[in-house]
């Protein structure tokens, strides 16, 4: 019996929820509805006369005849995408959709500087951006491509560097420090309120400093933790405690003097923003001309990764950038830092 058009365009869907065991997870993945998913699967199944999917309040399973299905369809349904992606590769104006998975640090410093000029350059390609610091297997949840710090990026993806490494640093509002004091040493946090990070594998953050080759962790302690960078500068910046964050998220802040640096001297470097994609499947011809763009533009260009002039503690009665005077004057350190 030979394929109908419904048929081909059921397999599409049918292969998204088979990867995904997720009608929900599916249709974002598609932009269709759920209720239009669940139609298409009836559809094909009556049509088919046998049953693919085992459709439960809490799951969705594969038959036996949809496990056959999918190993029987996945690889030549790989092959026409493929064969989609040349084509348009060949066009004049480049059209399709992408999905990117970034992190909260990454909007401001690479997604908004970007994307503008991308849609202004290809006004055919649709790109749907999903914000979240949790840890997920991009591929799995239906994304073409992610946006991670290098130390967090999965072995078995390729990975494009975006940025040069980051500084990683605490800082902590001016009336905070007035009022609290400021520590001169990272063991010194333990008599201050720190705002906790909750990293996107669920554990919290230890904070990590090194200087002139002494590297140190410290399990932060504070009665407030987020999972997400604007909302820890934000309570910060109302004197609710010192934070550890990426120096360019922070720099605004600083620059603006609602935050100013502690323990500079203890700075740590970490990698920087890496895009990722499987390897293993074909690579949109947007997500290409995207990460050529953020090449070409470089909005975080060599150096912007950690700001020296910066990097200096402040008298919080004097204004940001004004040395206290401590002989702690060396720079900020290597240790590798990860964050997610």
């Amino acid at each position: 019996m030979q394929p109908s058009r419904a048929d081909l365009a059921d397999f599409l869907y049918f292969l998204a929820i088979a990867r995904h065991r997720s009608f929900r997870k599916a249709a974002i993945e598609l932009n269709v509805s759920t209720s239009a998913l669940s139609h298409a699967m009836s559809s094909l199944e009556a049509r088919r006369g046998i049953r693919l999917l085992n459709r439960s309040t809490r799951a969705v399973t594969l038959t036996a005849a949809g496990e056959d299905l999918r190993a029987t369809i996945e690889e030549p349904i790989g092959i026409i995408r493929g064969a989609i992606e040349r084509l348009d590769r060949l066009r004049d104006a480049p059209a399709g959709r992408i999905r990117i998975s970034v992190p909260g640090d990454a909007v401001p410093l690479l997604i908004e500087p970007v994307l503008p000029v991308f849609i202004a350059r290809y006004p055919g390609v649709e790109i749907d951006i999903s914000v979240s610091n949790r840890m997920i297997d991009v591929i799995e949840s239906g994304f073409d491509a992610g946006i991670r710090y290098g130390g967090t990026v999965p072995e078995d993806m390729i990975a494009l560097r975006l940025s040069p490494d980051i500084c990683w640093m605490s800082a902590a509002a001016p009336d905070y420090l007035a009022r609290e004091g400021i520590p001169e040493t990272p063991q010194a946090l333990a008599g201050h309120r720190c705002i906790r990070i909750r990293l996107g594998n669920s554990q919290i953050y230890d904070w990590e400093f090194e200087r002139d080759g002494a590297c140190c962790t410290i399990a932060a302690a504070g009665p407030i933790t987020v999972d997400d960078s604007l909302t820890a500068i934000s309570l910060a910046r109302q004197g609710a405690g010192i934070l550890y964050g990426a120096e360019p998220v922070l720099r605004p802040s600083i620059e603006a003097g609602t935050l100013i640096p502690v323990l500079a001297p203890w700075s740590s470097m970490g990698g920087g923003f890496h895009i990722y994609y499987s390897g293993r499947r074909q690579v949109p011809n947007a997500l290409r001309l995207l990460i050529a763009l953020f090449r070409e533009l470089d909005p975080m260009g060599q150096g912007r990764g950690c700001n020296p002039d910066l990097m200096r503690e402040a008298d919080p009665d004097s204004g940001p950038g004004l040395d206290t005077g401590s002989d702690s004057d060396s720079g900020p350190g290597s240790g590798a830092t990860t964050s997610a």
